[in-house]
């Protein structure tokens, strides 16, 4: 594959990386591979390639290469590990770096079923988790034990859309000899700069804004070198792999990303402001939005240019989740499902305190969480006002009431 400086554009880089360079002729795309089994020509040649990741489909193949590639390049990372979805990228990065008596620091707006590995698994095989409040910043310095190995981030939360001081967290777990791994979803590869940061091990439910277009399921391990070989080993031991057409379609969408996020970036904006002038609404949860919690960290340590369209709403107290619920059930543009990241607009209720630790009463008002996708944002705006004209219905209130 060919080597590109790295002083091209974010978006010249993934229309070119983990791809043959110009002297090659024939498809633009990498071959889709399918295949199990890798034939040799002779048993010196099996014997050569026993061990590495040519031998065995699973390991590798040219189409899963140029993927690992190309997110190398987007984000600035030493290795990438593929797998087959967000959470098995989490559970393998931790069960390669945590072993039983070790200290995991988990942010407490960790995706819930994170918080089931760490509750479960982890707790079973004696790695003891505490939850920590995700805007301590340096004081994370005073949860610190000498077993703590790993400090675990999430910059925004997906729920609750807390921005982290990263820099400052960073530097207190590394002064204790502790690595940091961030679920990077909501960010993307490129809308950070996560390893200069400090962060060691970024992690990515490839499903979302990476393959793009809602058709598979994928996670990524992104790490710095220090860490490469370690969670590589656990990585093979667990038998994680994708397949071809998988990989290929995470290609395509990666490609793209940078002109998909403009646009969801423009039409978030004007759906957060839409939202904020509404009375039943007490708070938009979107950082990159100007006054919003968490914009001035999030406008030092994110780039703008590359924001997502994933954002959160929170009601006055007086809107009750039946009126909530009137409002997402009128709505017909936005689907109701659990995912983000894709082509299409989603919305869905929340009940962050259910998955709270700490501070959990600050989010026991009804919530609602949108993913604002590729569609005309006038379209979407007419849309959501026909879902807030149902909540105000009589008939909404009487049934709240």
């Amino acid at each position: 594959m060919q080597q590109h400086s790295p002083e091209l554009q974010t978006a010249t880089r993934l229309t070119h990386a983990g791809r043959k360079g110009k002297e090659h002729h024939g498809p633009v795309n990498p071959p889709v591979i399918r295949a199990s089994t890798m034939l040799f020509p002779d048993c010196a040649a099996l014997q050569e390639a026993n061990g590495t990741r040519r031998s065995y489909a699973r390991h590798a193949t040219e189409t899963t290469l140029a993927l690992e590639q190309a997110l190398c390049a987007a984000e600035g990372a030493a290795a990438c590990m593929l797998t087959s979805s967000g959470l098995s990228a989490i559970t393998t990065t931790l069960l390669a770096l945590l072993k039983p008596g070790d200290h995991l620091l988990m942010v407490d707006t960790a995706y819930d079923p994170t918080r089931q590995f760490c509750d479960g698994l982890l707790k079973q095989i004696g790695v003891h988790t505490t939850y920590y409040d995700p805007l301590i910043g340096a004081g994370i310095a005073g949860l610190m034990q000498p077993t703590t190995k790993v400090v675990f981030v999430e910059s925004p939360g997906s729920l609750t859309f807390e921005v982290q001081d990263i820099p400052a967290i960073a530097a207190a777990a590394h002064a204790a000899g502790a690595v940091v791994v961030s679920d990077s979803t909501w960010a993307t590869p490129i809308g950070w700069d996560s390893f200069a940061l400090g962060v060691d091990v970024s992690l990515h439910a490839a499903t979302k804004y990476i393959v793009g277009h809602s058709d598979a399921l994928m996670g990524a391990i992104l790490t710095n070198e220090a860490l490469h070989l370690q969670i590589r080993n656990t990585y093979k031991q667990l038998g994680m792999s994708i397949g071809g057409d998988d990989a290929a379609l995470a290609l395509r969408g990666l490609r793209t990303m940078a002109a998909r996020l403009a646009v969801h970036r423009e039409s978030a904006q004007v759906v957060a402001k839409w939202l904020q002038a509404q009375p039943e609404v007490a708070e938009v949860l979107y950082p990159p939005l100007d006054g919003a919690a968490g914009h001035a960290l999030w406008k030092r340590d994110f780039r703008a240019e590359y924001a997502c369209g994933l954002m959160g709403a929170v009601f006055h107290s007086n809107v009750t989740e039946a009126q909530v619920a009137a409002l997402i059930d009128r709505t017909q543009l936005f689907g109701i499902g659990f995912s983000w990241g894709g082509y299409e607009s989603l919305i869905l209720p929340t009940r962050p305190a259910g998955y709270r630790t700490i501070n959990a009463e600050k989010w026991s008002a009804p919530m609602i969480r949108l993913h604002i996708g590729l569609e005309a944002v006038e379209d979407l705006i007419s849309d959501l006002d026909a879902g807030f004209s149902a909540l105000r219905e009589p008939v909404a209130i009487a049934r709240a009431a």
